[in-house]
């Protein structure tokens, strides 16, 4: 029975360290996707920072797109105002009468440069579309040069023309503010696709490590019990040995007491005792 038991402690004793290394290996793992973790939460960060700073840029350039366009609009409207004056001079005095009023001719200009700016065109199409606001310029600058002419329509000209330009500057910068937002829109937007893939893929990362996590704490609380069982084990071998100790003594010592009663025997009946003799009567506590 005692070999049994050594030999079923020897068994629990090797399940008890294959419990323990995997335990180590799984919470190795377990370390590993927590690193992998951590290093991708630390990018989604990252990632959603420099998406907020692209909104912010963006927001900055739609704000200036609208600021821009409103003193685009003012201007406009004070070139416009004098063109409505030379329009009302020519019709008043029959100059170029069969033409499109210089007024008309702006407006359709403003009207043709934001279609540019804000529709996807294909190259012929673009290639009309600036044609036609060449042509209405070319239309405007006769209509402008012959009604230069007179002083007082001259000087309305030359106002009319300055807020035009001014116009046209703005028009511009409204046009490279508007791309400026577009592009910052842009890398808003991938920034923030690249903050929902790396969160993936953290949250994956996440679940590996609880998994890992729960497997090595299943495999601890195993290896434990191994502990435990051999303790029990460790407990009744060592009882079974100091019984089968005991026992052994025991019989030892009935051995050396029957010996040394017939060397005692021999003793009363007159023989002499040899050194050992005495020694096995005094190990019997008969002298």
């Amino acid at each position: 029975m005692l070999n049994e038991l050594i030999d079923k402690r020897k068994t629990v004793l090797q399940q008890s360290e294959e419990h323990k290394e995997k335990r180590n290996e799984l919470n190795a793992l377990a370390s590993a996707q927590a690193r992998e973790r951590n290093q991708l939460n630390g990018q989604t960060r990252e990632f959603v920072d420099e998406a907020q700073k692209n909104k912010e840029l963006r927001d900055q350039a739609n704000n200036d797109v609208h600021r821009l366009k409103a003193e685009r609009n003012v201007l406009n409207e004070q070139a416009n105002a004098l063109f409505e004056e030379i329009d009302a001079f020519k019709k008043e005095h029959g100059a170029i009468s069969n033409n499109r009023g210089i007024k008309d001719s702006q407006k359709q200009i403003e009207r043709l440069e934001m279609e540019q700016q804000t529709r996807v065109l294909n190259t012929e199409k673009e290639r009309e579309l600036i044609e036609k606001i060449k042509q209405l310029k070319l239309s405007i600058k006769e209509q402008e040069d012959e009604l230069e002419q007179n002083k007082e329509i001259h000087t309305k000209l030359q106002e009319a023309r300055e807020f035009r330009k001014q116009a046209s500057d703005l028009h511009a910068a409204v046009t490279e503010a508007a791309e400026l937002a577009q592009k910052y829109h842009d890398l808003m937007v991938e920034c923030y696709r690249k903050a929902d893939k790396s969160r993936e893929a953290a949250d994956e990362a996440h679940k590996k490590f609880v998994e890992a996590q729960e497997a090595a704490d299943a495999e601890h609380n195993s290896f434990i019990a191994c502990q435990k069982e051999m303790r029990d084990f460790d407990k009744v071998i060592g009882g079974l040995r100091k019984k089968t100790k005991k026992t052994k003594v025991t019989k030892e010592q009935k051995a050396v007491r029957k010996e040394a009663e017939q060397v005692f025997q021999q003793f009363r009946s007159g023989e002499k005792l040899t050194t050992d003799d005495i020694l096995l009567l005094q190990r019997a506590k008969l002298i």
